[in-house]
């Protein structure tokens, strides 16, 4: 198997396993970043499959495919409309719970962009959460 076969099989195997995740609804979305020659057999992939996508141009050689539940997809797409750095907080919370990040990451994540970087950790023991350990 030559080096691009190889690479194409790979990210195959990667689409894959983000479609198996969304079938067992673990996420609601996935995204890839691909070049576009990458993309091609993955959004060939997609349309075979039926399933919801949007292709996202980040530049001449690469995109970002988000693919998934058709609502998702569709928030996504609005989100979308700007370069990802260029996302408020909100947007950019919205898309990380999207794509199945750690909740807890995305309201730290979330909180640091909107407090300017100052977020101080809660011990879970002494917040009265009723957590047992």
């Amino acid at each position: 198997m030559d080096c691009r076969s190889a690479l194409k099989a790979a990210t195959l195997k990667i689409c894959h396993h983000h479609l198996y995740e969304l079938s067992k609804g673990l996420r609601p979305l996935a995204m890839m970043t691909l070049t576009r020659d990458e993309a091609a057999p993955v959004i060939a992939e997609l349309v075979a499959s039926g399933v919801a996508h949007h292709v996202q141009n980040l530049c001449r050689a690469k995109v970002n495919v988000v693919f998934g539940r058709p609502s998702a997809v569709a928030t996504a797409t609005t989100l979308l409309a700007r370069p990802l750095c260029d996302l408020t907080p909100e947007q950019d919370f919205m898309l990380g719970i999207l794509l199945g990040y750690d909740r807890e990451q995305q309201c730290l994540r979330y909180l640091a962009r909107t407090e300017g970087g100052r977020v101080e950790p809660v011990d879970t023991a002494d917040a009265g959460l009723g957590l047992v350990h």
